[in-house]
């Protein structure tokens, strides 16, 4: 069973120690533009600060989200309790931005994690810490699109993730880690997209993936959207069945410090 403490390791590990992953996309990336190169020595720069020093990779450390897998014998009830104290204590300790607020009243609420929970065979806990700026940028499409002269076919979905990274361009702190996702409902299209974020960039991507991702890397937007070759990590893709009434297309973007941490 996870303890309080548990979770607040999981929180420090995820908010200080970028994945192993993400740093060597970073640092293995082949940009060629002088500026891009410095901002891509920077952000590695930071990490190793962050690191060592035990803080945040980020001012803004993310809203907390669980995926939490769970045997029948463990109570769902007791796991969001212990994971709502241990946030809790993590955004006093670490410290954490404390990043809810009431969406009435304004009011600060400290951090409140958002949790999913399914029944699997033993316990694991994974946290993805997903920052503000880069979900701004999260976009949904019905397919077809006229403007994009989309249609209902893979050539339209890639048509619909560029249009995506071109509307973000600097927003959402690239280099990104893109997740898309297609068919179910809106909200499963559009969180079977974010889950693909889980997923450990040193996969070998399928042929639809590296495509796009060639794609949107000869955009010219870069670091940070001030030009480079080097405008995304990865694209990971997934798809569910859908009506056949819809075709919907969602596209979710993680910030170049994509944190996530798991326990078990």
């Amino acid at each position: 069973m996870i303890s309080e403490d548990n979770v607040v390791q999981l929180y420090k590990q995820a908010a200080t120690v970028i994945p192993e992953d993400i740093l060597n996309a970073i640092t293995d990336a082949k940009e060629s533009d002088a500026k891009a190169k410095e901002i891509l020595r920077t952000l590695v720069k930071n990490c190793e600060v962050a690191e060592k020093k035990s803080l945040p990779l980020c001012q803004d450390t993310g809203n907390p989200i669980f995926y939490v897998e769970r045997p029948r014998t463990i109570s769902e009830k007791e796991i969001k309790e212990i994971i709502i104290s241990g946030t809790n204590k993590a955004t006093e300790e670490i410290p954490l931005r404390p990043n809810a607020v009431d969406s009435l009243t304004n009011k600060n609420l400290g951090n409140v994690p958002i949790i999913h929970c399914e029944e699997g065979n033993k316990l694991k806990v994974t946290l993805l810490l997903k920052g503000g700026g880069s979900e701004n940028v999260t976009q949904f499409y019905s397919l077809p699109n006229n403007e994009l002269k989309a249609h209902r076919d893979m050539d339209g979905v890639k048509k619909c993730v560029l249009d995506a990274v071109v509307k973000a361009q600097g927003k959402g702190c690239p280099p990104n880690i893109i997740g898309v996702a297609i068919g179910g409902d809106v909200e499963s299209t559009i969180g079977l997209a974010k889950q693909q974020l889980l997923r450990t960039l040193d996969e070998k991507p399928d042929e639809f993936e590296q495509e796009v991702l060639t794609a949107i890397n000869t955009l010219g937007i870069g670091p940070m959207g001030l030009g480079g070759d080097t405008t995304a990590l990865a694209v990971k893709f997934a798809s569910m069945p859908r009506h056949p009434a819809t075709y919907f297309v969602a596209v979710v973007f993680g910030c170049w410090s994509l944190r996530r941490a798991s326990y078990g």
